[in-house]
């Protein structure tokens, strides 16, 4: 039987170790678990990832730091305008998730019910294309060197698994890997600060809209709060809890690792709601609140000029191409664009 996170949830556990350390077959058969999870559902629960748990508490301590600042000091950091450079500092309300909704109109309808949400956006250290944009260090002293490390270690997973994928498909050696050479890479801080529940469920107020990433593959380490809700693939429109497991890492395919696999796999809408009620709030006349959330998504994407086109392996005379080819920086931008209108 394929263990769960719980059993309102679609999505399966599997057990990474086995691919990082197992034989051959061991390593096959994650492989296959993990495809059958992204047809199924295109998300997946890794637990023994390899990346170290304290790490993991570490990271949250550091952003649970930054988003303690001052405003004026986080500011210090900020996002440029607009979505090309994706960096720095966004405060409550700055930006506005949406599911393939380009229309400026549309977006000024969408953006009258804000995201409650603040966050801190960093990639490779190494790019030159869209250098970080860092706190000065006497601001918060360590914050950058920690970030910089935590980097490496989630795109380090990344790479492993983009192994299994294309041990699942028998993509020949060198397989996917080399098409990620981390540039388009985004280690993301994210604070949901604690706001009224009515006002969630009135939908005057968001934490994130449904929507579904948009580059190919997302790591996603989230504090024990709640409130990540998965598309019902059996079910659209109805929503099913994503609750954090102890110890693994939530993977879900992007919009761009869906056009390669030719539907194959899954790019699952998600959102982020109202977490479960804590026992004996709202009591005594007091408001229901949601607490605070943290959350810790990396996302990938293919490098700039890599051509998404169906993989060899996943079409044919029965199952033709469904998109027209399109670079990865082409149609990140394109979704970014709309985040930040």
């Amino acid at each position: 039987m394929t263990e769960t996170a719980s059993p309102s949830s679609p999505i399966p556990i599997v057990d990474f170790g086995k691919f990082l350390t197992g034989t051959a077959e061991e390593r096959k058969a994650v492989a296959s678990e993990i495809d059958d999870a992204f047809r199924d559902v295109g998300f997946v629960y890794l637990k023994n990832h390899g990346v170290d748990k304290k790490r993991v508490d570490e990271c949250f301590e550091w952003s649970s730091k930054f988003f303690a600042l001052p405003t004026a000091t986080k500011l210090l950091a900020p996002h440029p305008p607009g979505g090309s450079h994706h960096r720095g500092f966004s405060g409550l309300g700055l930006e506005k998730v949406s599911q393939h909704v380009f229309s400026p109109a549309e977006l000024a309808a969408l953006r009258a019910v804000p995201d409650v949400k603040e966050s801190f956006e960093s990639g490779n250290p190494t790019d030159a294309a869209q250098p970080n944009i860092w706190l000065p260090e006497p601001a918060l002293p360590g914050f950058r060197a920690f970030m910089e490390s935590f980097f490496a270690d989630c795109a380090g997973l990344v790479h492993r698994v983009l192994d299994a994928l294309s041990l699942a498909l028998a993509v020949p050696a060198p397989g996917l890997s080399p098409t990620h050479s981390e540039s388009l890479f985004q280690l993301r801080l994210l604070h949901y600060p604690a706001l009224p529940k009515r006002l969630l469920q009135e939908e005057r107020k968001s934490r994130i809209a449904a929507h579904s990433d948009f580059g190919t593959l997302t790591l996603l380490f989230q504090d024990a709060v709640g409130g990540l809700e998965v598309q019902d693939p059996a079910a659209p429109g109805t929503f099913r809890p994503a609750p954090p497991v102890e110890g693994a890492v939530l993977v879900n395919v992007g919009d761009l690792m869906e056009r390669w696999s030719n539907e194959r796999w899954r790019s699952t809408v998600h959102r982020v709601g109202a977490p479960p009620a804590v026992p004996g709030s709202g009591e005594g006349g007091e408001e229901e609140m949601c607490r605070p959330r943290y959350s810790i998504p990396f996302f990938a994407t293919a490098d700039m000029e890599t051509v998404i086109e169906a993989l060899p392996g996943c079409w044919g005379e029965d199952r033709p191409k469904k998109f027209e080819p399109v670079t990865a920086w082409g149609y990140v931008q394109m979704r970014m664009a709309a985040l930040y209108s």
